[in-house]
């Protein structure tokens, strides 16, 4: 005691700005009185001679009332989890029948060390005649014995988290408390069904689909060759909720801010990443994974919020999807509605231009030393939906938030809640960070070389290359919905332009091409098309000119393949040819340039990615044609299958297959499988597999619950990565 004594010691010093300390932790309690009396207490007082509790039975069990209508019978957790501004009930056992006449009690909620009224973190409700929707109150709807069923509202805008319940009894000479009885602590969360919750969600489907849906859909791979794989959300099970809870504590969100879903975002956005106050997840790019867990073999998001809530260090290692995969837990377990969304084609801008340069040299190569920014192949973020009170009408609905750490915003690394609506129309004033994502999706890509005499010549401006397609999972199935017109307009209308003056109005900077000379070419046509090919074999690039003019050009052009990390920086260059073509007046031609295996496969990067810059300079005129494209190789996938029947409460066996398709053996092979409601994560590791075999691994489980569900299983080692497969499996009621 002495040792807690002490360290409460030196927490305690109060500030002369604070009567209390800060209130920031839902897990922290106060010693609650069981008798509070009101002065000195007569020496005949027996608190016995008055009405006493003897239990109480919060309804708790999956099956039983209060979880069927608060859509929270799937959460692996026993005690009792409501949504707020909806009734519940309870029911109190005293130790004689209740006399409204003279016996007197009332409900109290507390939460957090320094529960205070007016903070919503005490809460005291007397029992009356009537609920009013949307505010505590308490009323009785059926007696018999000595029991009362009670009916409990709880407000649309009170506090998310755990709240502790005391019942509290009115005597001459003071109020008698129950003791504190963990088995009675209520989870009050979002409720996307209640009308006046910041989080309402008119749509059913939609509910079932971004709040109850425990697995989704990442879509990687690139604008030419989209790519999806499954993950496990898995809200629900056990033990998730407390370490979403935990995430505020750990970001010290003041309790009485935790009802307000912007706050929430906001400060989980900067929690989710190590970068700052050591958040959930540490970033890794470099391809080295050395003491972590590579990013590409997470099957999804239980594992690592279950470390990170007992270890209380950043998990390794993340890239943007595990970023995103894990901010949509947290934010469908507490019941706001979630999706993740994937961007082709994103800007990482650094300055917030609308304006990525590339610079070329005097053959019209890219000069790597001058080209700052990137175009990520895809990028992975989050939109949550909720009312936005603090912005003009109409702003509401979907808002981003990304957990990946970029650029810092009011000097963390977090970005959002930003309105999807002032995004698309270029209200970009609006808080928080809309610059930094009206850019990811909305900027120009700018080739320009320096001229002899030091002017800037941009030889090409691409403006429809960022953004291209914008994706999530479609509602209540595994496909892809095409989301880009929420975010901007159709390339080239109107509407699209006036944006973007209204983007550049309210501060989006947009350099001007006047300081600059921009002569487009005009009479020839360049373009080129990747081969779809299968990882450690050959393919080919075709380069196709069109000569719009009556004239001969020689066009001397090159090709260079770069294997690239998905956010489109460069590890090296593995191809540079160049040759000279020749163009016919008023025709068109083809070029092949073939790539060997042997040519990328030592530096291959885990995603497979090339990006390939064709720069093509007509030596007749001295333009320079330009352009870049990213491609994917197309990964071998693990084949999922189960054995023996498929009923909850029954052993069931899944066996994963996987053939090595390389030229070489992949060693210290790591094998994980998961299936929310079927199987805990396993892992297994295997020393090597020789080319050209196949791997079998036998899983044993017991599935708990019936209904369809999803095995997803990854595989993973140094010479290859994003090896991915998932099966449906209906499991039967027992």
């Amino acid at each position: 005691m002495s040792e807690t004594m002490s360290t409460e010691e030196k927490k305690l010093p109060l500030n002369g700005r604070r009567a209390i300390p800060p209130n920031n932790s839902n897990d922290e309690e106060n010693d609650v009185p069981e008798m509070e009396a009101f002065g000195l207490i007569p020496r005949g007082f027996n608190p016995r001679d008055y009405l006493r509790v003897v239990d109480i039975y919060m309804f708790k069990d999956p099956h039983e009332i209060n979880k069927q209508q608060h859509h929270t019978d799937k959460f692996y957790n026993p005690k009792l989890i409501v949504r707020r501004g909806q009734p519940f009930q309870i029911q109190i056992d005293f130790n004689r029948p209740y006399n409204p006449e003279t016996d007197q009690f009332w409900l109290e909620y507390l939460m957090g060390r320094y529960p205070q009224q007016n903070k919503g973190t005490y809460i005291p409700i007397l029992v009356g005649n009537v609920l009013k929707p949307g505010e505590w109150g308490a009323k009785i709807i059926h007696r018999e014995n000595n029991s009362l069923r009670l009916s409990i509202m709880s407000s649309a805008t009170c506090i998310i988290g755990k709240f502790r319940l005391y019942v509290a009894v009115w005597t001459p000479f003071g109020i008698l408390r129950t003791r504190r009885n963990l088995s009675t602590d209520t989870y009050i969360l979002f409720n996307p069904w209640c009308q006046q919750d910041a989080v309402y969600l008119d749509d059913e489907r939609e509910r079932e689909e971004y709040v109850l849906n425990d697995v989704g859909i990442v879509f990687h791979g690139n604008i030419e060759d989209v790519k999806s794989r499954s993950w496990s959300y898995g809200q629900f099970e056990e033990n998730i909720l407390d370490a979403c809870l935990f995430l505020m504590d750990k970001a010290e969100l003041e309790l009485s801010g935790r009802g307000n879903p912007i706050k929430i975002c906001r400060v989980a956005s900067a929690v989710i990443n190590s970068r700052d106050e050591n958040g959930v997840i540490a970033g890794s790019w470099d391809n080295s994974y050395d003491y972590g867990v590579a990013p590409s073999a997470w099957t999804g998001s239980v594992d690592i919020l279950l470390e990170y809530y007992s270890s209380k260090q950043p998990v390794r290692y993340g890239q943007c999807w595990v970023f995103a995969g894990v901010f949509n837990t947290f934010l469908r377990c507490l019941g706001i509605p979630a999706r993740l969304i994937t961007n082709y084609s994103s800007a990482h801008d650094n300055n917030a231009n609308l304006r990525l340069d590339f610079f070329l040299d005097d053959e019209g190569k890219v000069d790597t030393r001058l080209t700052k920014d990137s175009v990520w192949n895809y990028h992975c973020w989050n939109e949550a939906w909720m009312t936005r009170p603090d912005l003009p009408v109409g702003f509401g609905g979907w808002q981003v938030v990304d957990g990946t750490p970029q650029e810092t915003s009011d000097g963390m690394y977090r970005c959002g809640p930003a309105s999807v609506q002032a995004i698309k129309h270029g209200h970009v004033c609006f808080q928080f960070d809309a610059p930094f994502v009206y850019a990811e999706v909305n900027s120009d890509i700018f080739y320009s070389r320096r001229a002899k005499n030091g002017t800037q010549v941009v030889e090409k401006i691409d403006t429809t290359h960022i953004g291209q397609l914008i994706v999530t999972k479609e509602v209540g199935g595994d496909g892809m919905m095409d989301i880009t017109e929420e975010y901007k307009f159709r390339e080239g209308s109107d509407e699209e332009r006036l944006a973007l003056e209204t983007a550049v109005m309210y501060g989006v900077k947009k350099q001007s091409t006047r300081d600059t000379t921009y002569e487009p070419q005009k009479d020839v046509d360049m373009d080129f098309q990747v081969q779809k090919a299968v990882l450690g074999n050959d393919f080919k690039v075709t380069i196709t000119f069109r000569n719009k003019s009556r004239n001969s050009y020689t066009a001397t052009t090159y090709l260079s393949g770069n294997i690239v990390f998905y956010t489109g920086v460069t590890k090296s260059e593995f191809k540079n040819h160049s040759f000279s073509a020749k163009l016919e007046p008023s025709s068109s031609s083809s070029f092949d340039v073939v790539i060997k295996s042997s040519e990328y496969m030592s530096d291959l990067l885990e995603q497979a990615s090339f990006h390939f810059f064709v720069t093509a300079r007509i030596n007749e005129t001295g333009k320079i044609l330009a352009m870049q494209k990213a491609a994917i190789l197309e990964i071998p996938t693990l084949r999922i299958k189960t054995k023996g029947e498929l009923v909850a409460g029954k052993e069931m066996s899944v066996i994963v297959e996987f053939t090595n398709p390389l030229k070489q053996d992949l060693e210290n092979v790591t094998l994980r499988l998961e299936g929310p409601g079927v199987l805990r994560t396993i892992k297994k590791v295997f020393g090597r597999i020789p080319m050209n075999s196949t791997l079998t691994w036998e899983v044993k489980g017991i599935p708990i619950r019936p209904g369809l569900r999803k095995l997803i299983a990854s595989l993973n080692c140094d010479a290859l990565r994003h090896v991915y497969g998932e099966l449906n499996v209906q499991i039967q009621k027992p």
